[in-house]
């Protein structure tokens, strides 16, 4: 984060992605660990500034010893945070798929006893590598490789929102540390029997060499879910490709300048763009 306070612009940055209308009710899932709780933090600041309102739900699944410690944690935050804590239980299941919509459906219930329009999950940057990986390494096609959508209908009335996607965990830890925070860690973690968490720990002696890896995965996403619903930023590429077919010199040109020149020819509506060495390609928008 930059700046000599990288918390104010986090909170910037979520307050702009969250876009809060007046009145508004938001639930915030919250675990009780590091990135939910700065989560929960970060929405409830922005609340305040449209004059929506932050309730965080805690669902607990009572599969470790430590689930009423966690529950206890989430009461001690929305204190904290001077916030509404609504708390579910779910039987535990046998599967990880199975606790998730059991998890989901709670929590859609619980977004119903309150007038909820959304509801919050603190799903980050890291999470979105884990996922998309997992997915390819059971042989996915593009969907798997769109990893989880910032938005999604969680049922008729509420939308799942992922706000995080973008930032990364250590990020919400320090401000977690920064604003004094409460916050649990789930000890299952470092469990390596969950193919999830051997991943992980694979991944994190990945990202000294690869510092940006999970800025390319969840760029890789973002492209891979442009092209699927042929959004604007898609038509804009094949056009780039067709223009560079015919230019030798320009066969080799990086991911990175493409995509640089996509962008540009997006926000000027089209028109000449310099790719690389003072060589230009036209493609026409609109």
């Amino acid at each position: 984060m930059r700046g000599a306070h990288p918390e104010r612009h986090l909170e910037a940055e979520i307050e702009k992605t969250l876009a809060f209308r007046p009145a508004e009710t938001v639930l915030v899932a919250c675990s009780g660990g590091p990135d939910s709780a700065a989560l929960s933090a970060l929405a409830a600041r922005a609340s305040q500034h449209a004059g929506a309102t932050v309730v965080l739900a805690h669902i607990n699944h009572g599969v470790r010893e430590s689930a009423w410690q966690d529950e206890g944690v989430v009461l001690a935050l929305g204190t904290t945070l001077a916030v509404r804590v609504l708390c579910a239980s779910v039987d535990a299941a046998k599967s990880e798929e199975r606790l998730r919509e059991a998890r989901y459906r709670a929590l859609a219930g619980l977004a119903a006893r309150v007038g909820a329009s959304r509801v919050c999950t603190a799903h980050h940057a890291e999470d979105q590598t884990e996922t998309i990986l997992l997915a390819l390494f059971r042989g996915t096609g593009h969907r798997g490789l769109m990893g989880m959508e910032p938005q999604r209908p969680l049922n008729q009335t509420v939308t799942l929102s992922r706000p995080l996607l973008r930032i990364g965990r250590e990020a919400l830890r320090r401000y977690c540390e920064r604003e004094r925070l409460p916050y649990v860690l789930d000890e299952s973690n470092s469990d390596m029997a969950f193919r999830r968490n051997a991943l992980r720990a694979a991944l994190s002696s990945l990202r000294g060499p690869f510092p940006h890896l999970d800025e390319a995965v969840a760029r890789c996403a973002e492209i891979v879910r442009e092209e699927h619903e042929d959004r604007p930023r898609a038509h804009v590429r094949r056009e780039l490709r067709e223009a560079l077919k015919g230019s030798v010199g320009l066969r080799d040109v990086t991911f990175e300048r493409l995509e640089a020149a996509a962008r540009l020819v997006e926000s000027q509506q089209g028109g000449r763009v310099f790719v690389r060495d003072g060589v230009e390609v036209t493609v026409r928008r609109g």
